[in-house]
């Protein structure tokens, strides 16, 4: 149950990306049981490809500790992470990473590729998917839904 409640924190998260006009994803940084950073999609906005969910929330975890090492965090993000996220995870130290939503085009918890169990990097982090996948998932498609719909609707003059 303890997954299910930080996934659905990460879910709000990713509700203010779609409020922004970005696509649905949000992130939380847990540590000892509590909340301490959040973070969610805003590469259009800030007009950064950095900007993933993942990488906002870890950016104000280490502000908040003092520290780009994370030991003992674990992140939960509503899709799973791409190779630049998983990447930055790794650099981080986190100790678990908790993903909803698969997925097949980018994600590299197995989807595509499976980063974190490659033998040969030095830092090996617990990855979890699946937990609240039906709801990050149709968050996603309606997302997508509403844009594919506006984009066929003749343009008001």
């Amino acid at each position: 149950m303890r997954d299910e409640a930080f996934m659905a924190l990460a879910l709000d998260q990713a509700r203010l990306a779609w409020a922004a006009g970005e696509v649905p994803v949000g992130a939380v940084v847990v540590r000892d049981g509590e909340v301490i950073a959040a973070g969610f999609n805003q590469p259009i906005g800030s007009h950064d490809p950095t900007a993933h969910a993942e990488i906002v929330a870890l950016r104000a975890a280490a502000e908040k500790l003092g520290n780009y090492r994370l030991p003992g965090c674990e992140l939960y993000v509503t899709l799973e992470p791409c190779a630049m996220c998983s990447g930055a995870m790794m650099h981080a130290r986190l100790a678990r990473v908790v993903y909803a939503a698969q997925d097949p085009k980018t994600g590299v918890c197995g989807s595509v590729l499976d980063l974190f169990q490659h033998g040969q990097l030095n830092h090996h982090t617990e990855v979890v998917g699946g937990v609240l996948a039906d709801e990050a998932s149709a968050m996603l498609k309606d997302f997508f839904s509403e844009r594919r719909a506006a984009a066929r609707r003749p343009a008001e003059g």
